[in-house]
């Protein structure tokens, strides 16, 4: 499959090689586009070959490929990146060929894969293709089963793909520091019959997280446990892409989780299968259905379900720490504290003070305080009713009608049909909306008592 790198990417820059192993070592490296731009890129459609419906990576894109012979080449350049987490902060993290993550790679079930691997690092690295099948000397771990790529020089790995699923690829070398800097990318193998568990979109992104200290550009690659960024793909709400689907389609959405710590992810408005795993399919008769679908560290995971209500549906982390940024973990709880006597002492020598959490934290979704330099707010983002208190890991699953096939593009905010909002109560109202009445119960009314404590209720003396 030929693709032209300029329709797709403007322009790519062809990258020198150091030393290269393996039979690839004559022939010359292919280019390795890079990608800057933080939104979602168009998905890279294939025009020959096995046909399939490609993936479409969340704030991020698909690596082009070229043929050379019966072999599928790609180039990775591992370097430091800068990645916007979301307007207003940016990070200086570690990734592949412009971005944190890398490109996502996607191939078909039987195709040899080439991938040269050129490293900008300041530090050797490997590549580990997690959840592949290939010869153990191309697994990646440094040290064990390859040596370590050095600064300047580039590697190749050679395999074919035995299974069809969903994988992602990460350093086995200096692990800790080059994961936790944001190196990782997803490896997509589609089915070798294009009919197979075939979907209308198929959405992609990686589950991690740094600590990135207020005003500060560089994770704390030591942290275990504290991290103040949950983010997709390196991104944080507001700038977490939506998931925008046609009504009617069926949509596929695989993750998989590079943090810390395990996420279920809950999605609003429908319940779905769940339709593989980094080890394989899920046989159809045996996926099981859920609203929410917990993944733990190095796992990945993949539901389906079909669009057909329409709206705007929340999909997060349920963990409600990991929809917040910037998150100090020593904050008290304020929750009923009269404020008023210490804040008025405290504009005498700060006159922009404003106490904040002794009703909640909801305020801080709706004031714009001053913050550090590259900083994010610990909740944000507006929508059509207001603030939406979120961060982290939170963006909608936008369905509409009328979406051709290929249309990404965000569709705005749901105009709900008219009685169809909740709105407050003053009174009766003649454009209530009426759900309709649920069978009666074939029970009898139960008689509910409320008892004092300490007193006995007159129906229990005798």
């Amino acid at each position: 499959m030929t693709v032209s790198r300029r329709s797709l990417l403007g322009a790519a820059a062809l990258i020198s090689a150091g030393a290269i192993s393996g039979r690839a070592q004559a022939a010359a490296i292919p280019e390795a586009p890079s990608m800057k731009e933080a939104g979602m890129q168009p998905p890279l459609v294939p025009t020959s070959g096995v046909d399939y419906n490609p993936v479409v990576t969340l704030n991020g894109w698909t690596l082009p490929w070229r043929m050379n012979g019966d072999w599928k080449e790609f180039h990775l350049v591992a370097e430091p990146v800068v990645r916007e987490i979301a307007p207003g902060m940016v990070a200086h993290l570690w990734g592949y060929n412009g971005q944190s993550p890398g490109p996502t790679i996607e191939a078909v079930e039987g195709d040899k894969v080439r991938i040269f691997v050129t490293n900008k690092l300041p530090e050797h690295t490997t590549i580990h293709w997690h959840g592949q099948l290939l010869p153990n000397g191309m697994d990646g771990v440094g040290g064990l089963t390859q040596p370590h790529i050095k600064p300047g020089k580039t590697f190749v790995y050679e395999f074919q793909l035995r299974k069809s699923g969903t994988f992602m690829y990460h350093p086995h070398a200096d692990e800790m520091v080059q994961m936790a800097m944001g190196m990782m990318g997803f490896f997509v193998v589609h089915p070798r019959d294009p009919a197979f568990r075939r979907v209308d979109r198929d959405f992609v992104f990686l589950i991690n997280a740094y600590d990135i200290e207020p005003g500060s550009y560089v994770p704390k690659v030591a942290e275990m446990t504290d991290f103040n960024l949950w983010t997709w793909n390196s991104r944080a709400f507001p700038g977490i892409d939506s998931l925008v689907c046609g009504k009617g389609d069926k949509v596929r959405v695989r993750f998989g989780n590079l943090t810390m710590t395990n996420h279920p992810i809950h999605m609003h408005g429908y319940d779905f299968k769940v339709s593989c795993t980094d080890g394989g399919w899920v046989p159809e008769a045996a996926a099981w259905p859920e609203v929410t679908i917990d993944c733990a560290v190095g796992q990945m995971r993949a539901f389906d379900f079909t669009a057909d209500a329409e709206g705007d549906w929340a999909i997060h982390c349920h963990k409600s720490h990991h929809t917040m940024n910037a998150m100090g973990h020593d904050v008290r709880n304020y929750i009923g504290v009269d404020k008023k006597a210490v804040a008025a002492k405290i504009r005498k020598l700060v006159p922009d003070y404003m106490p904040m959490g002794s009703a909640g934290m909801a305020d801080m979704g709706e004031m714009e305080m001053p913050l550090p330099d590259n900083t994010l707010p610990m909740m944000t983002g507006f929508a059509q009713f207001g603030a939406v208190e979120m961060g982290g890991m939170f963006s909608a699953v936008k369905v509409r009608q009328g979406l051709a096939s290929g249309d990404y593009k965000d569709p705005g905010w749901f105009k709900h049909p008219e009685g169809t909002v909740s709105y407050e109560w003053t009174g009766a109202s003649k454009n209530a909306f009426h759900a309709p009445s649920l069978p009666a119960s074939r029970s009898s009314t139960a008689e509910v008592r409320v008892v004092k404590p300490g007193r006995r209720s007159t129906h229990d003396q005798h």
